[in-house]
C-alpha cells in the first residue's frame, strides 16, 4: 500500500520548481502573455544567462512550462494543461488545509 497519491507526487514536483523568486517571476510572466524569449528574459532579470538557464530548465522539467527552438532563440510559454493541474491540486490541498482543526499537543 503507497501512503503517498500520485497527486502528492505532482504537487510536490511542482512546489519545488516554483521555489525560488526568479522561477515565480518567470511564471507570472508566462502567465499574462502567450510567450517570452529567453533572451528577453535576460534583459529583465539582474542574473547571467546561466543562472537563467537553469532556473527555466527546473520549470521545464517539472512540465510547468515548455519551450519551442526558434534558433537561434527559445521561446518558452507556459505548459497549460499542467499549469491547470497545479492550480486544482493547490486549490484543493489549501482548502483542504484551511478547513482541518488545530493540531492539540499532549503536555
Amino acid at each position: 500500500m503507497e501512503i503517498i497519491s500520485k497527486e502528492q507526487k505532482r504537487m510536490a514536483r511542482y512546489a519545488k520548481a516554483m521555489g525560488h523568486p526568479i522561477r515565480m517571476y518567470v511564471l507570472e510572466l508566462l502567465s499574462k502573455q502567450s510567450c517570452c524569449y529567453s533572451g528577453d528574459l535576460t534583459e529583465i532579470l539582474p542574473i547571467v544567462k546561466s543562472t537563467l538557464s537553469q532556473h527555466l530548465k527546473e520549470l521545464k522539467s517539472a512540465g510547468l512550462i515548455q519551450g519551442e527552438i526558434e534558433a537561434p532563440r527559445i521561446k518558452y510559454c507556459l505548459n497549460k494543461e499542467n499549469w491547470a493541474e497545479a492550480q486544482q491540486l493547490f486549490s484543493q490541498f489549501l482548502i483542504i488545509s484551511t478547513n482541518t482543526t488545530d493540531c492539540q499537543t499532549n503536555k
